[in-house]
């Protein structure tokens, strides 16, 4: 038997026992809610690019991402929309540093259209590594938590790799 839940007891029980930071909400239906560092965010004026994290097919979230065939086969890259990438002069291969507040990596940059425009999407669990370049430090490695807050998200307490405002340029 198969079925869809619209309310979640367990979802309830938790948003009403849980203490939460101000402003995180857990909600026991699905609901649009509007977190920090997404669309509408003051930020964006300085941010404009939501980026987001995914489970890439070259490793199990940090697993396997020291094995170069791995690396060959399926390559780190950040994936950006036709538009976003022309409006900054970048073409699909260029190297480009992904940036906000906490961090910069670099990464060369796959242009596609199957991706939303104002959104860039990094795969995780890549290896932090770290170089001096123009007086900054610059992750080559790709590890997006170069970017991310440090603030848990709501209910899994865990690393926000969605919610992080962005912007890219030519490296």
């Amino acid at each position: 038997m198969r079925f869809l839940e619209i309310y979640s007891e367990r979802l309830n029980n938790i948003a009403n026992t849980w203490k939460l930071n101000p402003g995180d909400v857990i909600s026991p239906i699905p609901i649009y809610f509007r977190n920090w560092e997404m669309y509408g965010d003051e930020l964006q004026k300085k941010y404009p690019l939501q980026c987001y994290g995914f489970h890439h097919h070259g490793r199990i979230h940090s697993t396997f991402h020291n094995l170069p065939w791995l690396r060959e086969q399926h390559p780190d890259v950040v994936f950006m929309n036709v538009l976003d990438a022309k409006a900054r002069g970048i073409n699909n291969g260029d190297l480009v540093q992904i940036f906000n507040d906490r961090g910069i990596v670099e990464l060369p940059a796959k242009v596609t259209s199957r991706i939303m425009p104002g959104v860039v999407s990094i795969p995780q669990g890549a290896w932090y590594t770290p170089v001096s370049k123009n007086g900054n430090v610059v992750d080559v490695g790709g590890n997006i938590n170069t970017l991310t807050s440090l603030r848990p998200s709501p209910l899994a307490k865990g690393n926000p790799q969605h919610t992080n405002l962005v912007e890219v340029r030519k490296a």
